[in-house]
This record gives C-alpha cells, structure tokens and sequence, in this order.
C-alpha cells in the first residue's frame, strides 16, 4: 500500500531498537484510550515481585509484537511475493490487517489478568474481541476508517479463523511474532539469559506456504535455539516458586472480597468503587476498561485498613510482597496435605484462605507439543525438495522438550508456619522448605496468636 507510506514515526525500544511505524491507521491505533492503558498493565504481573526490573508494560509488548511481525512482512514481500509463488507465497494485501492484529492482540488484558479472569470469570481474548467490535470503543472507530468490515476481519485473525492461515499464525502459533517478543523481552527485564536466542537468523528463515508459516531446513538451529530459551523461561521464570505463592495471595484476596461484598456491600462501594461491577458478577465493557494496576493497588491500599482481619491481613502481604511458602508434593505425598491443613488450623488461620495447591502444569503458558494440537500450528521445516517435515521428527533436542510434562505441584501457607520448632519429622525430603519446622515431638507449639479467623 504505497499510498499509505506517506510518513514514518519511530519508538526507541530496548529489544528492537527502533519500532518504525509506517502507516496512519497504526499510529491512530496506538494513541487510543484503550491501547494507552496497557501502559498502566504490567507485562508480568506478580512476577515482578520476584523480579524487580520487570516493570515493563503490556504496551511495549504489544508494540514488540507490532515490530516483529512488520519486519517479516516486509522479508516475506521482498523474498516470497504471491504474484512469483502463488498459493506459496505472500500476498501483501494482507499487510494492514495483519500488523493490526499484532498490534491489538493484547488489548483485552487487565490487570493481573490470569488471577483476575479466575476469580471474576472474565476472559481478556473474548474481551479483546470486544473491544475491537464495539462500536464504543476508539479502536473500532478508527478500523472502521478503513471499512465497515475492517473491525471484524482483524478479530478474526485474533480469533484464528481468519481465511488466511499465513496471517493468523504470525500471530498465534508456536512460533510466533507474541511468544518471540515477550520471551526476549521478558528475558531483558527480569535480567535472566533464558529467553535470549538468535531472532535475526529466524527471521531469515521464516517462510510463508500454502497452509501457513514454515521455516528452511537450514535453520533448524536457530529454531531449536528458540525451544530451548522458551522451555527455560517458563522453568526459571514463569513456573517461578514465589512468584506463585504471591499469585495465590492475590487470589485468596479477591475471592475474599468479592464474598465480603454479599455482606457489606456498602463498604466497597466507598473504598473501590472501580471493583464494585465485579465483586457484583455485573460488569460491562467500560467497566473492564477503568480497570489496571493502579486501580486494584489503590483497592488494596483501603482494604489493608479493613474491618475483616483476613482482607486487611491478605492485602498486607501483597501489598508488602510477604508470599506465601511452598513444598513441593507428588500423587503419592498428596495425602499429607489435610495433616499440614490442620497443624496450620491449629495455629489461628483460616485454611480457606491461608493456604493453596497450585499445579505449574494448569498455569496459563504452554510448552511445544505437536501430538496435542492441530497440524497447522506446529512448526514445521522445509526441505529442499519442497517437502514439510514436523520440527520434532527431525530434531532430537526437541522431541525430548515435547515428550517431557516438566513442572511441579505446590502446597502453599503462610511463611509463619516456619518458626514454629520441631526435632526430626520430614514431610518432603526432596524440598527444602518441609514441614520439619512445623511439628515438635508430634504436638504442636503455638508461637503467637493469630487473629485471622473468617468472622
């Protein structure tokens, strides 16, 4: 669309050094009251707690996603046009759609949204979608700007039933422009190498075909590499022990809000009245959109001045990072879990809310497992005869990524329980925060009291 190349405006970045925007449309989108408040949203949520640079934003991870995918559009122009390669190549027409969807992909997120969603029941892909479609919304009306049908046909490439299965992998596959940004931007910002691997050789490799995105042979390394650093981060980073524990009192805290709020309504409506359409399970769109960090930080500030010692207690520890500890349990050691509930019982705590089993295999992120999900999002090489072939068939390092169900299983209390003395018990050798601190010659001594029982 060259008529569109009428200007350039460029946004320094630390991953990708200059994010170039080269049409109106993207740059209106960008300055938009919807996609202006992921800047208030960050990227990682609690992991920020354990992390203490990863302050980066949604914003700048969408704008990553935005620049990535721009600059294979414009290797896959230059190396692979459609009028050369037909069905096989790409068809630059696409162009504006795609860079749209890049761009707007994250836009549904809210704040702490994986705990926020399980708590509240909200869902930031259906929200996204929303926000694209509603007529309301500044992102709608600018899309429009292009065509009535303009809106729906980037959230089709969102919702992967866009006709073209190029576009919708660049942005939703196992190797896309989304996992590639945040993995090395995350990396960059927690200060870890994990997520580092070499983008610039992938992005010479990368190639479009009939069906969707594939990669030449020649640079199997390459996405080997990428595997590798996206297995480690959700190991080292995502999968994060504490980072966990903080989750589950950001958990136990709302969902002890939002019982509270059948009791006393009134008093939310005066300390958080951004909260108060969910706490009520009766929220609409501009209801969604008030909300980020700020929003739920300050909530949590008048909460930590509750009436209710469990609400106030909760939002201390979140507020003052005072997570939860953890041991590690298996199938066959699960079965001590009601004896560690009720030594903490014994103590004064609510069990309800001060403690939690948390599996890293149920948290929101996915490793690469070809025999789990369709074909056409599986990253596929291809040979020199033109042939395709899975990336785990001819790659050992990966097929034994694929085989593997890495994580772990956690049981969480508070990190009072420690100080409690004991002489030899052991719960959990393999772990080194066990319960051998819990029990003293099979009684237990309590240390202090208290005062978090569920009035």
């Amino acid at each position: 669309m060259n008529e569109t190349m009428m200007f350039e405006k460029v946004f320094r970045d630390p991953i990708h050094h200059d994010i170039q925007v080269e049409h109106p449309i993207i740059l209106e989108l960008i300055n938009s009251k919807e996609f202006q408040r992921l800047r208030r949203i960050k990227q990682l949520g609690t992991t920020s707690l354990i992390f203490h640079t990863a302050e980066h934003s949604r914003f700048g991870h969408s704008l990553g996603v935005y620049e990535i995918t721009r600059q294979i559009l414009n290797f896959f122009t230059r190396q692979y046009p459609k009028d050369l390669l037909g069905d096989y190549g790409w068809d630059d027409t696409e162009r504006l759609v795609t860079l749209c969807a890049a761009l707007l992909h994250d836009v549904g997120h809210g704040p702490y949204s994986h705990t926020f969603e399980s708590i509240f029941k909200t869902n930031h892909e259906l929200l996204t979608i929303d926000i694209i479609t509603n007529e309301e919304t500044e992102i709608n009306q600018i899309l429009k700007k292009v065509s009535s049908t303009f809106p729906f046909e980037v959230a089709s490439v969102i919702q992967k039933n866009y006709p073209n299965q190029q576009v919708v992998q660049l942005i939703s596959s196992q190797i896309d422009a989304d996992r590639m940004d945040y993995l090395l931007r995350d990396a960059y910002f927690t200060g870890t190498e994990y997520g580092t691997f070499d983008l610039s050789r992938i992005l010479r490799v990368i190639r479009p075909h009939k069906d969707g995105i594939t990669f030449n042979a020649s640079g199997m390394h390459a996405v080997e590499d990428y595997i590798v650093s996206r297995y480690q981060m959700y190991m080292q980073v995502y999968f994060h022990p504490v980072s966990r524990g903080m989750e589950v009192i950001l958990d136990k805290l709302l969902k002890r809000a939002k019982e509270l709020y059948l009791i006393r309504p009134n008093y939310f409506e005066k300390s958080s009245p951004l909260m108060v359409p969910f706490l009520k399970n009766n929220f609409n769109l501009e209801d969604y959109l008030d909300l980020d960090d700020g929003v739920l930080t300050t909530s949590f500030h008048m909460w930590s001045k509750s009436y209710d010692p469990v609400l106030s207690d909760l939002a201390k520890r979140f507020l003052n990072r005072k997570p939860f500890k953890s041991v590690a349990y298996t199938d066959e050691t699960k079965k001590e879990l009601d004896l560690m509930r009720e030594l903490i019982e014994q103590q004064g705590y609510n069990t309800d809310y001060y403690t939690a089993e948390q599996s890293s295999f149920d948290l929101p992120y996915d490793f690469y497992k070809p025999s789990k999900e369709n074909n056409k999002t599986q990253i596929e090489l291809i040979q020199p005869d033109g042939s395709l072939i899975e990336l785990s068939r001819t790659s050992d390092l990966v097929a034994s990524l694929a085989g593997e169900n890495k994580g772990d299983q956690r049981f969480y209390f508070p990190s009072e329980m420690l100080a409690i003395k004991s002489d030899t018990y052991t719960l959990f050798e393999d772990d080194m925060e066990t319960f051998n601190n819990m029990i003293q010659n099979g009684a237990i001594k309590k240390t202090k009291e208290v005062n978090t029982h569920d009035n």
